[in-house]
């Protein structure tokens, strides 16, 4: 009987969406909500590193990076615990790839546009408890119908999810359900997950044994890594409630604050007041902000 690994795993999840394209392209067509009519149908994989033209900008690391034959790039990260820090995380990566091309030359009018997908493991959204999947563009705050959506980030709360609730949407069921269901005590997979190929190979390319013995060393550090930061993170909220290790944590998260809200600032392509959304700096702080 086939053991199975958690595809969830940074070296799982990435052997899978990282190395074949037919598989990612599967899996982005199932859960992301492009037009009718455009869905993907050939990628190119890119640098997972997105390395800025100005030295004094830091590199970014997504898991997965990849582009259509239109141009559109497509960012996907797997994320197993969420804190504040990885939401303003993903919107920094993602107005990055926007920019990247510009700042190597190309017109503005030829920008493409960004999608980002973030799986998590975890609950993101507490005040949603009956939606798992959140779509973000940037819309009229008056006519919602008016939206520019050169950028779109998906958040998809794993926790949350139920094949019942997608019905419409087989194959966003099915991917959903191998990144739920498989896992290190998986000893028998669904026959039905099985049906579509693309998830069949998915879930053979997570077997255990198409790993080397150092695969799996890594793959078990990895999750001890996981543990270790869900204890910490746990350990500092109860710790919180003293009033020094308060304040010491709200001025981490205002420094935080300032230093994305100054990032997005420079790259151009955010309003002050949308900046403001994302980060929960005042307009007048960021107009304060070089």
């Amino acid at each position: 009987m086939a053991k199975y690994l958690d595809p969830k795993a940074d070296l799982t999840f990435k052997k899978v969406f990282g190395e074949h394209k037919e598989l990612l392209i599967s899996f982005l067509n199932a859960l992301l909500p492009l037009p009718e009519g455009k869905d993907i149908i050939e990628l190119e994989y890119l640098p997972s590193e997105m390395v800025p033209v100005n030295p004094d900008k830091k590199d970014t690391i997504v898991d997965v990076r990849c582009k259509d034959k239109d141009g559109r790039q497509f960012l996907v990260e797997m994320q197993m615990y969420w804190t504040d820090a990885f939401r303003q995380r993903v919107l920094l990566n993602t107005c990055k790839a926007y920019s990247l091309p510009a700042d190597r030359g190309e017109k503005y009018s030829e920008l493409k546009p960004v999608y980002t997908l973030s799986l998590v493991n975890d609950i993101a959204f507490p005040e949603l408890p009956n939606d798992f999947y959140h779509c973000y563009m940037m819309t009229h705050s008056k006519y919602k119908e008016y939206t520019i959506d050169d950028i779109e980030m998906i958040f998809v709360e794993l926790p949350k999810f139920k094949p019942n609730t997608v019905l419409d949407k087989k194959m966003a069921v099915l991917w959903l359900r191998f990144l739920t269901e498989i896992n290190e005590h998986t000893r028998e997979v669904d026959k039905e997950l099985l049906m579509d190929d693309n998830v069949a190979k998915a879930v053979s390319l997570v077997e255990e044994s198409a790993y080397s013995d150092a695969e799996l060393w890594a793959i078990d550090r990895y999750w001890d890594s996981v543990s270790r930061e869900r204890t910490a993170l746990s350990e500092k909220f109860l710790k919180g409630e003293a009033k020094g290790r308060e304040e010491g944590r709200a001025e981490g998260d205002r420094a935080r604050q300032i230093s994305t809200a100054k990032s997005l600032k420079e790259m151009g392509i955010l309003s002050v007041s949308q900046i403001a959304a994302a980060t929960g700096l005042s307009e007048e702080e960021i107009n304060k902000l070089y």
